[in-house]
């Protein structure tokens, strides 16, 4: 299936979910993340959900990562140039939901991507590959492709893979990792 058409199918399916659902399925996403072999690191990136596009609520995640005293790093988006700005995740950051209605940090402190070495992708869809579809504008293609090689791509979906995604460029970048409700799949 094209990339396109996956947009529409799981934008569809994600429309149908109840907010109650959504928090559902992710605690047992988070849940299921605590089996991966991630958690000997230090600086983990993490999105902070766009509540409007009903994606996976983070909030749990972001509890498990203070838990364990990690370094937790989010983004700031540019839509100028479609990249990102880290910043360290600190009880002085301050938030705001940008237009696109995407929580970011206003300011704080800048980490390089060659830091991070844990990274949790948005996503709309998956296949057994470890292809992913994103809302098609690049923006952690471009940030992953800076990380280091040794990075951790973790995929959180709600639904199962596909069989497999249509039209992947070599730009693309994979995960290592999908963690969905009822468990995760391993690639490369």
């Amino acid at each position: 299936m094209s990339k396109l058409d996956l947009r529409k199918k799981y934008k569809k399916l994600r429309a149908e979910l109840s907010e109650e659902e959504i928090d559902d399925l992710s605690v047992a996403v988070a849940n299921n993340l605590l089996k991966l072999p991630i958690w000997e690191q230090s600086f983990y990136h993490i999105f902070l959900s766009i509540q409007k596009q009903k994606e996976i609520n983070t909030e749990f995640i972001l509890h498990i990562l203070q838990g364990k005293d990690k370094n937790i790093v989010v983004s700031k988006s540019n839509f100028e140039n479609n990249t990102l700005e880290h910043i360290l995740l600190t009880d002085a950051t301050i938030l705001k939901v940008n237009s696109w209605g995407i929580p970011e940090p206003i300011d704080g402190i800048p980490i390089a991507e060659e830091k991070i070495e844990v990274v949790f992708v948005p996503l709309l869809a998956f296949d057994h590959r470890g292809n992913r579809v994103g809302y098609g504008k690049g923006f952690y293609d471009k940030f992953l492709s800076k990380c280091n090689a040794e990075v951790i791509k973790i995929g959180l979906s709600f639904f199962t893979p596909e069989e497999k995604i249509g039209g992947i460029l070599s730009t693309d970048i994979g995960l290592d990792y999908c963690v969905t409700p009822s468990k995760f799949y391993t690639f490369n």
